[in-house]
């Protein structure tokens, strides 16, 4: 029997049952748990949720009950002996690391075990990697380390710390089972439910957002909106200016406040406002927390921009490939269903060779970004190949 915990996970049906094996291992004392794992899939395929959903099933004395303190508190990240880190920036620091790895070595206060969850795992620096490494292959008695990483490229997980984690592969939720999620969880309309499910490609997350927020589906149509505008070097210079201006509106949006209020936390804590010679010398030594702290919250933003760019240059490669479709005649479903007329019309108009090309630009564009190439550059020359076919 599935534990309620794993209620969560669309569409991993032999995740589940592995995860569920090695659950009753670590509470009988068998065999089939491990004290390192691996988990991959592309984005959205649910690995954090995996992660998180093992951790609670871990810590609960009936298996993962998802109603109990130590299921509730886990997969709310508030529990005292999981620690879960999501990192905020470009990567994770040898310094964050070492902390991390001491804390989990403590031996646990309130649960059966002391658990690190890592969402984006391949962003360890070699260093912070190098620091993992060591606890990971002389592991601190009851500690558990869940790695999450993109199935697309594990290879950037070093291949010392794959070889000993076991590999939990996640698949893509199909569009019916992301469908029927928004349906049954979230109340949408099972027209819009498809829709999103279908544009989402299969990320749950980014499914409900299109779902349930319109200016999410505002900021879509802008973007499917591109190809149309593209009439001239000035207009792709132009669309160009709008797709970076638009991708850092809303991250900065995402961290609105967040910044203010982590800059105020920091000096409340190094004593500001208060008074005496121990305030004093407190206040002298600030300056270099507050100036990391800023480094910590531009790379966030950075992340932030570059991620939300990404998912703009997904939707607009989806709209290229329905093209494609349409033009050969494939008997492929649409991802973008909303834009089927805009397709069928670019698909009269360009040869597979030309749209092929479009696509391979935007390709171009995302590798460019990945090895730090200034956005503005790619997404310009991005635009140009994009008209000029």
């Amino acid at each position: 029997m599935t534990a309620p915990v794993f209620g969560q996970l669309v569409g991993q049906e032999t995740t589940v049952a592995t995860l569920t094996e090695a659950v009753t291992a670590a509470h009988s004392g068998g065999s089939g748990m491990t004290h390192a794992w691996l988990f991959t899939g592309p984005p959205g395929s649910g690995r954090s949720v995996a992660a998180r959903a093992f951790a609670a099933a871990l810590q609960c004395d009936e298996r993962g009950c998802d109603s109990c303190t130590a299921c509730r508190t886990t997969m709310s990240g508030s529990h005292a002996d999981v620690t879960h880190v999501v990192p905020d920036g470009l990567s994770i620091g040898v310094a964050t690391m070492r902390s991390l790895v001491l804390a989990a070595g403590r031996a646990p206060s309130t649960g059966r075990r002391q658990i690190l969850i890592i969402e984006d795992a391949d962003r360890l620096t070699e260093a912070a990697g190098n620091a993992l490494l060591k606890s990971i292959e002389e592991p601190p008695e009851r500690t558990v380390f869940l790695l999450c990483a993109p199935s697309t490229n594990p290879a950037e997980i070093s291949v010392t710390i794959r070889s000993r984690c076991r590999h939990v592969p996640l698949r893509q939720p199909s569009i019916d089972a992301v469908a029927t999620l928004l349906t049954d969880r979230d109340a949408v309309d099972p027209g819009l439910a498809r829709l999103a499910a279908a544009a989402a490609q299969g990320h749950i997350g980014r499914a409900k957002r299109l779902a349930t927020d319109a200016a999410a589906r505002d900021r879509r149509d802008s973007i499917l909106g591109i190809p149309r505008r593209l009439t001239s070097v000035s207009a792709c210079f132009s669309a160009a200016d709008a797709l970076i201006s638009a991708a850092e509106s809303e991250a900065t949006a995402a961290n609105e406040g967040l910044d203010e209020q982590e800059k105020a936390e920091l000096e409340t804590a190094l004593g500001r406002g208060g008074t005496g010679k121990g305030a004093t010398k407190a206040a002298r030594g600030s300056a270099g927390q507050l100036k990391e702290l800023e480094r910590r919250q531009k790379s966030r933003k950075t992340r932030a921009q570059r991620d939300t760019l990404d998912l703009a240059l997904v939707d607009l490669a989806a709209f290229y490939r329905d093209v494609l479709v349409r033009r050969l005649e494939a008997p492929v479903s649409p991802i973008h269903m909303d834009t089927a007329d805009i397709a069928g019309a670019a698909a009269a108009n360009w040869t597979p060779e030309s749209i092929l090309r479009r696509i391979d630009a935007i390709l171009r564009c995302r590798e460019a970004i990945d090895n730090n190439v200034r956005p503005r550059i790619a997404v310009e020359a991005m635009m140009l190949a994009l008209w000029q076919g």
